[in-house]
């Protein structure tokens, strides 16, 4: 017999609680460990319940939803799934600065069992805690990946001098807090335009795009059909479409998923791949699942320079395992090297 996945549902409101106590509970996959109001309550049951994974609200009395965090992954790191009902920018933010500091996804929160949108966030709940549970997260603190220095990373072998035209990036679970480091390591004066597609709820698109724009120096916005992408801009695809770069501008469209995914990182690749050829940069940073990896390949058959986050800083080493697999990685390199080996590409002046 299969073991149960325990659950820790962490909720003040008592009838959101016990609803969510019934949608888990409910699932034959689940054992509910215990189910609480505050994260005081959750932290000193911790040990005890030993939950595979917790269901965390962010507006919680006392502690909130992004300090529990913190306290959780320091203590007895668990995978946290972000339950929020995205009713202001505050608690959009502190469930994207949750994000940040560990947790491995945001989801809505349900709401009464006559709405309409019931059976599908509900469903989408249980996937989300049955998927998470299986990451194995690790310790986190203040220096959490700082010992991968880009001066102890290999220098990639000699090229000849490329005028790089565009950054491609793809990630899912453990995206933003990775996000974070890389778009923050840019700088604001940074060369070129970055296509994005992160894997996100896309209820909580809006409020993610408004987040980077303050946690790094680049301004991010979703992007719009035959856009001309423009240096220093993080563009992300729109919620449930997919992003392309086509005869140098963007491009979104409801193509079918790829990976079983909209957007999908292969599809932005392979669009890199044939517009823009060596003149690409394409990389894959932590994430479940296969998105991005064939994409990849194209761009390096194609000559671009390709990078996959190295497992030693993965979150989950899915993505960039399956592109280097599949071949398509040029370079393999901790989170922290890659910002500057991105500022070293686009400064240009480098051989290939």
């Amino acid at each position: 017999m299969t073991e149960k996945i325990r659950v820790l549902i962490v909720e003040d409101s008592l009838v959101v609680r016990e609803l969510l106590r019934h949608i888990v509970g409910g699932d034959d996959r689940f054992e509910v460990v215990g189910a609480v109001e505050s994260a005081e309550q959750c932290l000193e049951m911790l040990d005890s319940a030993a939950p595979d994974v917790i269901s965390l609200d962010i507006r919680l009395p006392g502690m909130n939803g992004l300090d529990a965090t913190l306290q959780i992954m320091n203590r007895r790191p668990t995978p946290i799934v972000v339950v929020a009902a995205q009713v202001d920018d505050d608690e959009l933010n502190i469930a994207m600065n949750a994000l940040r500091a560990g947790a491995l996804s945001v989801v809505e929160k349900p709401v009464g069992v006559t709405n309409a949108a019931f059976d599908a966030v509900a469903a989408r709940l249980c996937t989300q805690l049955a998927i998470m549970s299986q990451v194995k997260v690790v310790r986190q603190g203040a220096n959490r990946g700082l010992r991968f220095g880009a001066a102890e990373v290999a220098s990639p072998p000699a090229r000849l001098a490329v005028s790089y035209a565009a950054v491609g990036i793809a990630a899912s679970t453990g995206g933003p807090q990775a996000l974070v480091q890389v778009l923050g390591g840019l700088g604001p004066d940074f060369p070129l335009p970055v296509l994005l597609v992160q894997h996100i709820t896309s209820s909580f698109l809006d409020g993610f795009v408004s987040w980077l724009s303050t946690v790094t120096p680049l301004q991010a916005c979703i992007a719009s059909e035959d856009e001309l992408p423009l240096a220093g801009r993080v563009y992300l695809a729109p919620a449930d479409r997919h992003l392309a770069l086509i005869h140098g501008r963007l491009s979104v469209s409801d193509a079918p998923p790829s990976f079983s995914q909209r957007p999908s990182g292969s599809v932005l690749f392979r669009s890199l791949a044939h517009d823009l050829g060596a003149r690409g940069i394409g990389v894959v940073l932590t994430g479940m699942g296969g998105d991005g990896s064939d994409g990849l390949r194209d761009m390096h058959r194609a000559g671009a320079y390709t990078i996959a986050e190295d497992a030693s800083t993965c979150v989950v080493y899915g993505m960039p395992d399956a592109a280097a697999k599949l071949g398509g990685v040029r370079e393999m390199l901790p989170l922290p090297a890659i910002a500057p080996r991105l500022c070293d590409l686009a400064g240009g002046g480098r051989e290939r």
